[in-house]
């Protein structure tokens, strides 16, 4: 695939890490007139597409907002519906995955699903541990908030043991014992589906991430629509607390 150029007509640079809100499978089913599991199966192949854009492109991190922490609350049948299909999708897309160098990491609060979905899981995970084309994090029973409280917890936790003295807790150590702390930062955050705001998803990696948001509703977002997003986020400063004119005059 030939570099993208932007109107400028210089090379696009791509980010290393996306994150993406994949919003919108179930409105996507109304409009249908078809149940909200509908959208979701529709959302799976939204997910292949963004992961070979990423591949293109040459992301090394791909993070899919799977199944927050808050999901829980919605109505019991839908939950249980997303489970199987999450069980599904392990099993049927991880030869693929594999076949392409995409390691699988999946991210969050794994103890609240059922033994045989945390057993396929942690198969899925070792089956492509070696790979390096792709990371794709998929977060289930994720929150931002959750995973800066789990990082705090454990570092509490060696305090309590005399491991460590409390003024010795930096950012750095909190960053450490973070989901994906061996990944870098996240460049650049998609949500689609319209809506403006990051619903607690990766607070403390996107601290400085752009962030970029479609109308197009996650079953629709293809392709063309993540080259947008790259194209979008190449044309911006990133500056990260300096001036302009530092940044120019360091580039």
């Amino acid at each position: 695939m030939s570099v993208p150029k932007n109107a400028n007509h210089k090379a696009i640079i791509p980010p290393q890490h996306v994150a993406i809100i994949m919003d919108g499978n179930g409105r996507w089913a109304q409009q249908r007139f078809r149940p909200r599991v509908f959208g979701h199966q529709a959302g799976v192949k939204a997910v292949r597409r963004a992961v070979k854009a990423a591949i293109e492109h040459g992301v090394k991190s791909l993070t899919l907002f799977a199944f927050s922490s808050e999901n829980w609350s919605r109505p019991e049948n839908e939950v249980n519906l997303l489970m199987q299909l999450f069980m599904k999708v392990l099993q049927r897309e991880i030869k693929l995955l594999d076949k392409n160098g995409v390691k699988l990491k999946i991210i969050g609060d794994l103890s609240r699903f059922s033994e045989s979905l945390q057993t396929q899981i942690n198969k899925a995970e070792q089956q492509t541990t070696n790979n390096n084309i792709l990371t794709l994090n998929v977060a289930a029973n994720y929150g931002g908030c959750w995973d800066i409280t789990q990082s705090a917890q454990q570092l509490a936790q060696q305090v309590a043991k005399g491991e460590l003295k409390p003024e010795q807790i930096t950012e750095q150590k909190i960053a450490q014992n973070l989901c994906m702390a061996e990944q870098g930062p996240v460049d650049l955050l998609i949500r689609t589906g319209g809506d403006l705001r990051i619903s607690n998803f990766v607070l403390w990696q996107a601290a400085y991430a752009e962030l970029y948001f479609s109308k197009e509703l996650w079953p629709d977002f293809d392709e063309t629509c993540f080259e947008n997003a790259v194209i979008e986020f190449s044309s911006r400063q990133r500056r990260f607390g300096k001036t302009g004119e530092q940044v120019e005059a360091n580039s």
